[in-house]
């Protein structure tokens, strides 16, 4: 099959491998679309150790099973496997098993190719009146289902009336924004530094986007901020803008140091809450909500063919992709 293979930092190529192997349990997924996620943006610049070169990357797909209980059928995939059998997957927080394994990191390859294998019970059955491009999004829109249902459960924040803020207009920060939407919340802003994003983001949902400049003048205001990007300049911005008594929900992955006010979280008991990815609940209710469409019309997206993946980390890497997200193509 033809993969596009991650070969260090800042090199990705188009080659023939192996088809991947199919085992007990398992499906074989034709990949229709599969989306590039920031985790892909590090390990593609050489910034994480847990995905070494060479290495197919790509966890956000969706395709049609050929083999499995599925085959035949479109689907969407969680690509989190993990043991089912340790306390927090018991208690139903599998996504902080111990043991979890994600499609893209070693022992498994990821979804940038024509075709991926993952355990049969990880895959969806998409309905016909859903693209699967849009079936795509819903892995990434599952880590925003997360991060919102964990707000959601403090017990001074009601969404209802609260003034929530997002920083970053990529797909996670965005789809943040849309289910606080959905969910009734009474403001919900955007910060993104890029203009066309920025226009991208205004056009398809009626959510208020502010530029880097706006939102330095307007400080300590919000209920509730999500940074969505992770870094050190984030962490510190969420800080300036959350009230005393609020909650900033930590989702971004860029870096790992800075930024943390630890004085003002503890003068203003301010609670600061880790969220990674997602249970399988989230996933299949975030999958559930595209499916019934809450979520909007997720026309935010362009598509590539994955032949041009690496012009297209380039495009995002130099802020020249207007989309909060690049959906790849094997077919295309």
């Amino acid at each position: 099959m033809k993969a596009l293979v991650y070969d260090g930092p800042r090199k990705l190529a188009i080659r023939e491998v192996p088809d991947p192997d199919v085992g007990q349990g398992m499906s074989l997924v034709r990949i229709d679309s599969v989306g590039i996620c920031g985790s892909d943006m590090h390990a593609w610049l050489g910034h994480d150790e847990r995905r070494p070169a060479p290495l197919i990357l790509g966890h956000e797909a969706a395709g049609t099973a050929v083999f499995g209980p599925l085959a035949g059928y479109p689907v969407t995939i969680n690509p989190l496997v993990t043991c089912g059998a340790c306390r927090d997957c018991l208690s139903g927080r599998t996504n902080i098993c111990r043991d979890r394994e994600i499609i893209s990191m070693p022992p498994r390859e990821g979804a940038f190719a024509e075709f991926v294998s993952v355990p049969s019970e990880n895959l969806i059955q998409v309905p016909d009146a859903v693209s699967l491009e849009k079936a795509a999004l819903i892995e990434p829109l599952a880590v925003a289902w997360h991060a919102v249902r964990l707000a959601e459960s403090m017990p001074d924040l009601e969404p209802v009336t609260a003034r929530c803020l997002v920083l970053g207009g990529g797909a996670i920060g965005f789809g943040s924004a849309i289910r606080l939407q959905a969910a009734g919340a009474a403001e919900v802003s955007v910060v993104e530094p890029n203009e066309s994003r920025r226009n991208v983001i205004s056009r398809n949902a009626s959510i208020t986007v502010i530029d880097l400049d706006g939102i330095e003048s307007a400080q300590d205001e919000w209920d509730l901020v999500i940074d969505a990007v992770g870094s050190t300049q984030s962490r510190a911005q969420a800080f300036r803008n959350v009230r005393q008594g609020g909650v900033i929900v930590h989702v971004g992955l860029q870096s790992a140091d800075g930024g943390v006010d630890a004085r003002r979280m503890t003068l203003g008991e301010i609670t600061m809450i880790g969220t990674y990815t997602y249970t399988e609940e989230d996933f299949r209710e975030a999958a559930n909500a595209v499916f019934r469409g809450e979520l909007g019309s997720l026309d935010w997206y362009e598509t590539r063919p994955l032949s041009d993946g690496d012009q297209a980390f380039e495009d995002i890497i130099n802020g020249n992709v207007p989309a909060p997200k690049v959906i790849l193509k094997p077919g295309m």
